[in-house]
């Protein structure tokens, strides 16, 4: 490991930022130093402006992801090298159109996961769309998370460093005690293969993306299917299915945080599932 980029772990660090903003930061730093041939310390905004350039026109990536690219970099310049850059220096690229989100017809989903290769992956793509959890917090599931008395499953240090509940179906938790009594998981649900990433440790990114990848191509879908299409997916089946009922159509999330307690959008929810997922 480099003096840098030790500098630059141990700011993101003490910061308590996320594995994943961790690892997406020193990445877009490596790709830029390695796109000039230099050392980060020894460019400057020139190469700054002729990065970004290249990433929004040559490589024709969206706005949002050149946000985080630049993100990364002004961490890197202000936080870790401590240089005083002029913010319109190291601007953000604007955003001129929100794309709609790609979502699945329930129909799409129902193949999707029965082209599941093996039970493990089943239940990967069931909870990615039954629960509408990110990527990021299933990969971090573990086994004691599941409440089949409440029916809940937790999530611990989601987005933002937050806790929540989901609603847990009956189909899906039929499906993680099939896939429980055939793994064994004894500390994560979706534990990685020893010798990859050590015994008993959560699978990766990766893993969840080609279960997506190679489900969709067992169902014979076109789409090309990401982890996070699930939950766009799973949120647009509730509002078509009961969108009166959780009154999310026009009033969006803050409605729900200002009328709605967390006990009565649970139930309102789990009545949801039990509408969707009945027999």
């Amino acid at each position: 490991m480099t003096r840098l980029r030790k500098i630059m772990l141990e700011e993101l660090q003490r910061r308590n930022f996320s594995g994943a903003t961790i690892r997406s930061y020193i990445g877009a730093v490596e790709r830029f130093s390695r796109f000039f041939g230099k050392p980060p310390d020894k460019l400057g905004p020139e190469h700054i402006r002729q990065w970004q350039a290249h990433l929004l026109h040559k490589r024709g990536l969206a706005p949002g992801t050149v946000v985080a690219q630049v993100a990364a970099l002004r961490f890197f310049f202000v936080r870790t090298l401590k240089r005083r850059f002029p913010p319109d220096s190291i601007p953000y690229p604007k955003y001129t159109h929100h794309r709609v989100p790609t979502v699945l017809s329930q129909e799409e989903v129902s193949k999707l996961i029965d082209g599941a290769s093996n039970l493990q992956s089943r239940a990967i793509l069931m909870t990615l769309y039954s629960t509408g959890v990110r990527r990021s917090e299933l990969v971090r599931l573990r086994v004691q998370d599941i409440d089949s008395e409440r029916m809940i499953l937790h999530i611990r240090k989601g987005k933002g460093g937050k806790d929540r509940d989901l609603p847990l179906s009956a189909k899906l938790l039929e499906t993680l005690r099939e896939y429980w009594r055939w793994k064994r998981p004894k500390v994560y649900l979706f534990p990685s293969s020893a010798g990859h990433r050590g015994v008993e440790q959560p699978i990766s990114d990766h893993s969840v993306w080609y279960a997506c990848a190679e489900a969709a191509r067992h169902g014979g879908l076109k789409k090309r299917v990401a982890p996070h299409m699930l939950r766009h997916s799973f949120a647009t089946h509730l509002l078509e299915n009961g969108a009166e009922r959780v009154r999310v159509a026009e009033q969006g999330r803050e409605f729900i945080r200002k009328r709605y307690s967390k006990e009565r959008l649970i139930s309102d929810i789990k009545q949801l599932y039990r509408d969707l997922y009945s027999e």
